[in-house]
Formats: structure tokens, C-alpha cells, sequence
């Protein structure tokens, strides 16, 4: 499709929302609008597409919003999208509003389902990796994965402080999906004895030795950063 051709976009924000989405949708709707075409945002994600829940976007709707977190056109998952009556009743909602192409703000499974329902309704999606997970192949940084990672550090700096005056070892969980991104670039920061993330597990022998050895002889603090889907995480929380 040449440029020339598109007149009326799309834009939706789906999957887990993550600091940044709100700029997103800011940055795209005053593209569009700059190069009169003409914008409907949509809301809650594919699940809105399949519901018919779509407004037009000017200036003004989308006027402070690049600071606000969250997302102003809601998320949510949506089983409906996985099957093809589904997918077929958004394609119809999009063609009745004449959308020559949709723009998804989100992460993998949202890009998987944008990518399905492309192929089978001819109607072309651009994806703009919107994930604290950090796990989109092609991008270096997703848009929320530095706000996400400050908000751990801090939190972590707090903790240590109890850490410290307690002389006790605290395990912190983060979020990441299946990716330990998040947990590596956090630990890091914040200067984690251990980090534990599902691609080195290995590093459960540094564990045990920080436990046994370090912790036990130096009376000393610590933090053990843990990704989410960490294969021994249920293990460790039972200890």
C-alpha cells in the first residue's frame, strides 16, 4: 500500500499496559493527523475491535497526555481475538469505518495476534513494542521497560535499607514474563548479590554460595534479584 493511499488509521493499545503507551498514541495520532488522515482510536485493544468500541481522535484528545501512565485507550486480553469468528467480526468494524491500517501498541502476543489477523483479512498492522519485559526481537529498548526498570531500583533501594539494619537477605521478584531482562538490568543497578534469570541457571551454585558461605561467615545483608518465571522460584519461595 503506498502512502498516498491510507486515509484512516487505527491505533490500540493492547496486552499489559507500560509507562510510555500514552506518548505512543500522542506520537502517532499527530503524525497522522499532520498528513490528513484521519485517526480512530480504539479501545480496549482487539477486544474493542471485535466490539465495535472505536472514537476519532483530534488534537485535543490527545492534548497532556505524553506524561500520564497507563494508556487513555484501555487494555485488555481477548479470547474471542484467538478465534476466527472473532477476528472476522473486527475485520467487518474496521472496513465499516473504510481503516486502511492499524497501529498496535504492545508486546509479543499482541504482535502475534496483529500479524494472524493480517495475513487472513489482507489488512496491514504496524507494531510498536510497548512491554516492561524488554523481550520484542528487533528493538534494543521497548517503550516502558527504563520506566519499569527506575521503579525497581528504587523500590530496591528502599528495601536494602531494611536489609541492612536487619543484617537479613531479602528475595526480589520481578516481572518479565519469560525473559529475565528485567531482572538482569535492575540487579545490576541496584547492586544485587545474586541474580537469578531463566537463560543462566547456573547461577544457583552463586546462590548457594552467597547463602552458605558469605551471608553465614560475614554476617552481612543482601538482595537476590528473581525473574518471574524463574524455574525454581516456587522452591525458593518455600525455603
Amino acid at each position: 500500500m503506498q502512502k498516498k493511499d491510507i486515509k484512516c488509521i487505527a491505533v490500540l493499545t493492547s496486552g499489559g499496559d507500560a509507562p510510555g503507551m500514552n506518548a505512543a498514541i500522542r506520537a502517532v495520532t499527530r503524525a497522522a493527523l499532520a498528513n490528513n488522515v484521519k485517526v480512530f482510536g480504539i479501545n480496549y485493544g482487539f477486544q474493542g475491535m471485535i466490539e465495535n468500541d472505536f472514537l476519532e481522535l483530534h488534537y485535543e484528545d490527545i492534548g497532556g497526555i505524553i506524561g500520564l501512565g497507563g494508556t487513555i485507550l484501555k487494555t485488555a486480553r481477548c479470547k474471542k481475538f484467538t478465534t476466527y469468528e472473532g477476528r472476522e467480526k473486527a475485520y467487518k468494524n474496521l472496513k465499516e469505518r473504510n481503516i486502511d491500517g492499524v497501529v498496535v501498541i504492545g508486546g509479543d502476543g499482541s504482535f502475534k495476534g496483529a500479524a494472524q489477523f493480517s495475513s487472513e483479512f489482507n489488512i496491514p498492522f504496524i507494531g510498536i513494542p510497548g512491554t516492561i519485559d524488554n523481550d520484542i526481537t528487533g528493538t534494543e529498548y521497548t517503550i516502558g521497560f527504563d520506566t519499569a526498570l527506575n521503579t525497581v531500583v528504587q523500590a530496591v533501594d528502599k528495601i536494602k535499607d531494611t536489609a541492612r539494619s536487619h543484617g537479613r537477605i531479602f528475595f526480589v521478584e520481578s516481572m518479565g514474563r519469560e525473559a529475565g531482562l528485567l531482572a538482569l538490568a535492575s540487579g545490576l543497578a541496584c547492586g544485587a548479590e545474586v541474580i537469578l534469570i531463566p537463560e543462566m541457571l547456573e547461577q544457583e551454585e552463586e546462590l548457594d554460595r552467597f547463602i552458605h558461605k558469605d551471608l553465614v561467615n560475614k554476617k552481612t545483608s543482601g538482595i537476590i534479584m528473581v525473574a518471574k518465571n524463574y524455574p525454581s522460584l516456587k522452591a525458593i519461595k518455600n525455603c
